[in-house]
């Protein structure tokens, strides 16, 4: 680790890891005609569909922590691009239920493909991803995403109201 890591944020250090991440993935995605936002979205929906669920837009964005409207963005694209159908749910006509095509499977084992490429190149240093470390660093992980984050009071109204 350089002398400036060993400096840095944990917060630092957690976003230069995630901007690594989306830069590698984007550039390894991108000959089969993906962002990595997009493969967030189709490995998600190819990991549910697996497990025999049909998400809508909605539960998609709470799975991979996109914002709903970006989503819809996304699931338009990919609609287009024929990787996954768009249909409405019968129980509820707002919501939108998504779901692979053949294409969009196609491309999407491939893209996972790519990725765990990476993902092995990333977790070398730790071990490879069936080490006691990754593994460690993967419980890790999850308890940082299951910490509450609540935006702080902005430190100007605190003052005014201190003032008044």
């Amino acid at each position: 680790m350089s002398s400036a890591a060993e400096r840095a944020t944990a917060g630092f250090l957690v976003w230069r890891l995630s901007m690594k991440w989306r830069v590698a993935v984007d550039r390894a995605v991108a000959p089969l005609g993906l962002t990595h936002a997009q493969y967030a979205l189709l490995g998600s929906l190819y990991g549910m569909s697996r497990s025999g669920l049909q998400p809508s837009q909605r539960r998609l964005a709470d799975h991979t922590g996109l914002e709903p409207l970006y989503v819809s963005k996304l699931a338009r694209a990919l609609e287009a691009a024929g990787l996954v159908a768009r249909t409405r749910d019968p129980n509820d006509p707002r919501a939108m239920r998504l779901a692979l095509t053949e294409q969009g499977h196609d491309v999407t084992r491939r893209a996972i493909t790519v990725v765990q490429g990476l993902l092995d190149q990333l977790l070398a240093p730790l071990g490879g991803q069936d080490s006691p470390r990754t593994r460690q660093f993967t419980r890790e992980l999850a308890a940082l995403l299951d910490a509450p984050l609540d935006a702080p009071l902005d430190p100007h109204t605190e003052n005014d109201e201190e003032q008044s």
